[in-house]
């Protein structure tokens, strides 16, 4: 199975930007999308079911605000919108698909950067989050999430670690967060395929339109899969030269048995 995921910024003005013709080069079997600022009536769904792809779409219900979708060439075996954490459903932050024993999630992880308030959010966001995990877990054991976790784990991972050292996104609290989930039995598939790999980023600051040239880039979007798929794991990479949106997309494959 070949997975992507992508912060589309806006899916109606990633599409303005050629998101659709992207789409036909036939990029993955399953793409999620975060950020999507739209309502599934807002989109021309026959225009990706002509490109094979059905999709499940869980908004916010502030308009024009986050939001994520899944688009899938395979049917999944059961959807699952959020994950019964009121404001995070409230801000369509969360959708789970099944394919067999494998379940993907697909999330949009809280940003900080809007001052301290959304930070404390954030924070009690992660523990939520990481406790839903923990108790998926016991009931099924292939997981894998992928989304924008709005979080450059290591130095390698951000193009100016000291001067972002206080940074929301690069902060000690958010890093060591990433230090918790990984040393539970996660997989970041990126880096365990691109262990050596430097200026690999997936975000770019919009404020300065140079950065992006410059590669002044944040590696701050994952595919993390449990240890038990490890080694069904057979590529992992990013694209940033595909340009629809301040990030870029990035991609998995995974064996994956029906």
């Amino acid at each position: 199975m070949r997975i992507i995921s992508y912060n589309v910024n806006g899916i109606r003005a990633a599409i303005k930007k050629g998101l659709l013709d992207w789409l036909q080069t036939d990029p993955a079997d399953v793409i999620c999308l975060q950020e999507t600022k739209a309502n599934k009536e807002d989109v021309d769904l026959k225009e990706l079911e002509t490109l094979g792809y059905q999709s499940y779409w869980f908004s916010a219900q502030k308009k024009g605000y986050s939001g994520v979708a899944i688009l899938t060439k395979v049917k999944p075996d059961n959807i699952e919108y959020g994950h019964a954490k009121e404001q995070s459903d409230f801000e369509g932050r969360v959708i789970r698909v099944d394919f067999g024993d494998v379940t993907l999630i697909n999330a949009y992880y809280p940003s900080g950067t809007s001052g301290d308030e959304r930070q404390t959010y954030k924070y009690h966001w992660l523990d939520e989050f990481f406790d839903y995990l923990q108790d998926l877990r016991k009931t099924r054991k292939k997981l894998i999430v992928v989304g924008d976790y709005n979080i450059a784990h290591k130095e390698v991972d951000i193009h100016d670690p000291k001067g972002n050292k206080k940074s929301s996104g690069f902060l000690p609290e958010e890093r060591a967060w990433m230090d918790k989930f990984l040393q539970h039995d996660w997989v970041d598939t990126f880096r365990e395929l691109n262990p050596e790999a430097v200026g690999a980023y997936s975000w770019w600051s919009q404020r300065f339109p140079t950065v992006r040239l410059q590669n002044k880039g944040w590696r701050i979007d994952y595919i993390c899969i449990t240890q038990s798929l490890r080694t069904q794991l057979k590529d992992a990479r990013i694209y940033p030269d595909v340009k629809h949106s301040d990030h870029c997309p990035i991609y998995a494959e995974i064996t994956i048995k029906k």
